[in-house]
């Protein structure tokens, strides 16, 4: 492909198109960065990266309701973000083992590192 305005070699541009033209895979990634644009989904996602914990206790830690708290574990464990079991009546959520959340999960970590020096 020949750009309108060249400033330099070009090799390159040939690689960069061909992944510029794989939308799916940009749509993978903005999915993800959806679960970044509530700050409770953030804070949830970030508790169950350190524990497991049921409705009851995360709604608790989080001083909200239990239907508030499930309305944001909903999307997180449809994007594959977190994952449950169910022990009798009570459902427990933590974060997936996955490349996908040890990256945002470290994502979330390093920005707090960087933006708020006194942790």
């Amino acid at each position: 492909m020949k750009l309108p305005h060249q400033h330099g070699e070009g090799e390159d541009n040939a690689l960069l198109q061909e992944q510029l033209d794989r939308v799916d895979y940009f749509q993978t990634v903005a999915e993800v960065f959806k679960q970044l644009d509530d700050t409770t989904r953030i804070r949830i996602f970030w508790l169950l990266c350190h524990c497991e914990e049921c409705v009851l206790n995360i709604s608790t830690m989080m001083k909200m309701s239990s239907p508030a708290v499930s309305h944001h574990l909903r999307p997180l464990k449809n994007s594959g973000l977190i994952v449950s079991r169910r022990e009798g009546k009570e459902v427990y959520y933590r974060a997936a083992d996955t490349e996908q959340g040890r990256l945002l999960h470290q994502m979330i970590e390093r920005v707090m590192e960087i933006t708020c020096p006194e942790m």
